[in-house]
C-alpha cells in the first residue's frame, strides 16, 4: 500500500462524525471530530513501511489506535483544569447536541451567535457537555472562568486599509480567534482607536475583524469580507457584521451600494 493510496483508505474510513486534513509538506494526516475538533495525528510514512511487510494488519490497528483515542477522550475533568478552559463561538444554529444527542453546554450571546465552552488539549479541544458540569464547576463558574482566560490570549493584529477606511485582522491560529470578541477590554481599547463607526466580525471561528468605517465604501468592504471569510471559514460562525458601541454589539445588514475598491 503506497501513501496515496493510505492515505485514501484512512480517510475513507473516517467521513462521517470526523474531518480529516492532509499536511503534504510533511506527509501528517490529521483525523479529528466534527463536533469539537479533537483528534490525532497520523505520520503516513511509518505506517506504510509497516503496511509493506505486515499488510492490512499494520492499517487496521492504526484505525483501532485512532477510534481508541478518540474515545478515551470521552470522559474530562474541567477540576483542577481550569486554565484550560475557553469560550467557542458558534452560529445560533450550531447543534446543541452531540452526535450522540448529550447537551452541549452553551450560554446565548447575540441573535446570531451562541458561547459554548471548550476544554483545550493542546492539539484540539473538547467541547463541554452538560454531564462534565457539577456542583462545584457550574455552567456560571465555566462561563466566568472561560471569559478571564480569552483575555489572557495576545491581540496582536494586523492592519489594512480600504478607500480610507481601516481594517484590523485577528488571526493567531489558536482555535480561538472569534473568541475574542468575549474580550470587552480589548474592544473598548480598540473603540478608542476607531475614528468612525466601529464594526467588528466573526464570520468564521479563526478569524476575527474590527472595521473603522470612515464612508460607504467601508461598509461595503466590510459586507464583502464578511462573505468571502463566511463562505471559506471552516467553521462558519455568520456572514453579519456586528456595531459595537460602549460594550454593546448589534448585527447590522448591511446593503451593499457598489464593488468595494482594491485594498491599498
Amino acid at each position: 500500500m503506497e501513501r496515496n493510496e493510505l492515505r485514501r483508505y484512512l480517510e475513507s474510513h473516517f467521513n462521517e462524525e470526523y474531518r480529516t486534513s492532509y499536511d503534504r509538506e510533511n506527509e501528517v494526516l490529521r483525523v479529528e471530530r466534527k463536533s469539537d475538533r479533537f483528534g490525532v495525528n497520523i505520520r503516513l510514512a511509518p505506517i506504510v513501511a509497516k503496511a509493506k511487510t505486515r499488510g492490512t494488519v499494520a492499517v487496521d490497528e492504526v484505525i483501532e489506535y485512532i477510534e481508541s483515542a478518540m474515545k478515551a477522550d470521552d470522559q474530562i475533568s474541567l477540576t483542577g483544569n481550569e486554565d484550560a478552559i475557553y469560550p467557542v463561538i458558534r452560529s445560533n444554529s450550531f447543534s446543541k447536541t452531540t452526535k450522540n444527542g448529550e447537551a452541549l453546554a452553551f450560554t446565548p450571546h447575540t441573535a446570531e451567535t451562541a458561547i459554548f465552552y471548550a476544554l483545550d488539549r493542546g492539539n484540539g479541544y473538547r467541547l463541554i457537555e452538560e454531564r462534565h458540569l457539577s456542583d462545584e464547576m457550574t455552567l456560571d463558574r465555566i462561563e466566568r472562568i472561560a471569559r478571564e482566560n480569552v483575555k489572557k490570549l495576545p491581540t496582536e493584529m494586523k492592519q489594512d486599509e480600504v478607500a480610507g477606511n481601516p481594517f484590523y485582522f485577528l488571526s493567531t491560529r489558536d482555535g480561538y480567534e472569534a473568541s475574542r470578541v468575549l474580550n470587552d477590554e480589548f474592544l473598548r481599547l480598540m473603540e478608542r482607536r476607531i475614528e468612525g463607526d466601529m464594526l467588528v466580525g466573526v464570520p468564521h471561528q479563526d478569524v476575527m475583524i474590527v472595521a473603522d468605517i470612515r464612508n460607504d465604501q467601508g461598509y461595503d468592504a466590510m459586507q464583502q469580507m464578511m462573505f468571502d471569510f463566511f463562505t471559506n471559514g471552516r467553521i462558519p460562525v455568520t456572514a453579519l457584521a456586528f456595531h459595537y458601541e460602549t460594550g454593546e454589539l448589534e448585527p447590522i445588514f448591511i446593503v451593499g451600494k457598489k464593488t468595494p475598491p482594491s485594498n491599498t
